[in-house]
């Protein structure tokens, strides 16, 4: 389990400090502009909050202009966080980067998402990208590493942000995924999950949404600078030959810069929840064809038997005491059809800009 830039049930904790000026408008970014960023972020452990009667609206108020608006980026130093970063200052914005290590640009404030509480002073809103990723064992310390950053980290950001508004990145993984998802609302339930990271997102999200917040899911997020999909499919070719669990699946990614498009968008959105993904869903074998082919590894793509892979999974996960090398969520993700509705996002004026087919022509990734 690894802390990166990237929830639920009880109620969100109360607003304390204030943020400097009023805030200002969504920002746009130049599409072109966000190009690769660097490792990773942050991992909890504060008191649980007091619960709060009602969520109280962190959504922008269109009065500032862009060069006056100041936005707080948590675990910029990573993946995810880099590219908003970098698109927050490409359109205008001064950026202040949270985290363990420096981002890609602006002001660094060290924050470890593990502990302690985050430095917004003179920000105006904040985009938490900060989260514990990976697949841990059950009971493992990395499993209560990935709560601590995750879960009460969470409590203390929102904490820390009082009034501002918060743009919580979250994942398509808090889905339910023993029921159909080809095509996914919003309102689809949020529970049966496979492992602590599915668990942690859920609950940090809940926290996120009952505070007034805009959460924002992504699934498979890709794109330049990528430390997980990419070298954890790269890992699984064996002679050759890539086993993928089940046929051919439709599935939704996201590029990051449609990610980091909307995490720019969204203070002016009104609270709740929101997918995000590239405007249509890829047939699973052809995109990770195109991506093992643009990578240059020779590789043929075989089907495992369904059943035969999640025996596989169970076995892996009852014998390893870390992350398994193979995990019931691991095949899951791939086995079964995900599509994302996008229809709500769409209607607050975003649409996605990138396709898998720009990051792998020439010169992309």
């Amino acid at each position: 389990m690894k802390p990166r830039s990237e929830p639920g049930g009880a109620p969100g904790p109360a607003p304390r400090s204030e943020p400097s000026s009023a805030t200002g408008p969504a920002l746009r970014s130049d599409p072109n502009s966000a190009t690769g960023p660097a490792p990773h972020s942050e991992p909890s452990s504060a008191p649980h909050p007091a619960p709060r009667a009602a969520p109280v609206p962190r959504t922008a108020s269109p009065a500032a202009p862009r060069s006056a608006l100041r936005i707080a980026v948590t675990g910029a130093s990573g993946f995810c966080g880099g590219h908003v970063a970098r698109a927050a200052a490409a359109a205008g914005a001064r950026v202040v980067c949270l985290g363990r290590g420096p981002g890609p640009v602006g002001e660094h404030r060290f924050w470890d998402a593990s502990r302690g509480e985050p430095d917004f002073s003179g920000t105006d809103l904040v985009v938490h990208c900060a989260a514990a990723v990976g697949d841990p064992a059950p009971g493992s310390r990395a499993e209560a590493m990935m709560h601590a950053v995750n879960v009460t980290g969470t409590e203390r950001l929102l904490r820390a942000a009082g009034t501002r508004p918060v743009v919580w990145v979250s994942s398509a993984s808090v889905y339910d995924p023993r029921l159909d998802r080809s095509l996914v609302t919003e309102d689809h339930p949020r529970a049966g999950h496979l492992n602590a990271y599915g668990r942690t997102k859920a609950a940090g999200e809940a926290l996120a949404l009952a505070a007034g917040a805009v959460v924002l899911r992504p699934r498979a997020v890709y794109g330049p600078g990528d430390t997980q999909l990419l070298p954890r499919l790269l890992s699984r070719v064996r002679a050759g030959t890539l086993f993928l669990p089940g046929p051919d699946v439709r599935l939704s990614l996201t590029a990051v810069e449609n990610l980091a498009e909307a995490c720019l968008a969204a203070p002016g959105w009104s609270p709740g929840a929101y997918n995000i993904a590239d405007a249509e869903p890829y047939g699973r074998d052809g995109a990770v064809a195109a991506v093992l082919r643009a990578h240059g590894v020779p590789a043929r793509v075989r089907h495992l038997p369904l059943g035969l892979a999640g025996a596989a999974a169970r076995i892996a996960e009852s014998l390893s005491r870390a992350e398994p090398p193979l995990s019931r969520y691991a095949v899951d993700q791939l086995a079964h059809p995900v599509v994302l509705d996008l229809t709500r996002a769409r209607a607050r004026g975003w649409a996605p800009s990138r396709t898998l087919a720009d990051y792998l022509s020439p010169g992309r990734g």
